[in-house]
């Protein structure tokens, strides 16, 4: 017996959302923060747990934005941005990046980096990139970055998971 076969399209329609997050959530991920400079030069950034590893020769990663993020043309038009790998100890941070306040970088240390970039201080690891390639990607533009610098701390990382913030060894 022939059954019509499902398309993708219409698979993913049936899906609830709330369903669709839970499931999504199953896969922990590290946190970051993403900055780089707007056109008028001011450091922005935001959490993005959307960072995954595209290859190693070349030295590509990837993360997404939502189309409706008002940081998105900024992030468009930067020449570079970093990828900031966040430490256990940096959930503050990490929480203060996910809001849209207007100074997220009061109080905070960081330096420059690549085309002014900030970097933030204490991270576990920071990708330098220059922003290469932006594919869409449904409701978000995905970035991709080639990296041209990279610094690791032997910190553990800041871990996401099941809708929590978690430490890699916690039950």
């Amino acid at each position: 017996m022939n059954m019509p076969r499902e398309t993708p399209q219409d698979a993913w329609t049936d899906i609830e959302h709330r369903a669709l997050r839970d499931a999504l959530g199953a896969f922990a991920t590290g946190v970051t923060v993403v900055t780089a400079l707007d056109p008028d030069g001011r450091a922005i950034g935001l959490t993005v747990n959307s960072f995954n590893t595209v290859s190693l020769d070349p030295p590509l990663i990837l993360w997404s934005l939502s189309l409706a993020s008002p940081n998105l043309e900024a992030f468009r038009q930067a020449s570079h941005f970093a990828v900031n790998v966040l430490a256990a100890d940096q959930q503050a941070i990490s929480e203060r990046f996910a809001q849209r306040n207007s100074d997220k970088f009061f109080d905070i240390g960081w330096r420059e980096g690549r085309g002014g970039t900030p970097l933030l201080d204490g991270c576990c690891a920071v990708l330098e990139c220059r922003n290469e390639i932006q594919h869409a990607g449904g409701d978000h533009l995905i970035f991709i970055g080639r990296i041209e610098s990279c610094s690791r701390m032997d910190k553990a990382p800041l871990v996401f998971h099941g809708g929590r913030y978690r430490i890699l060894g916690d039950g």
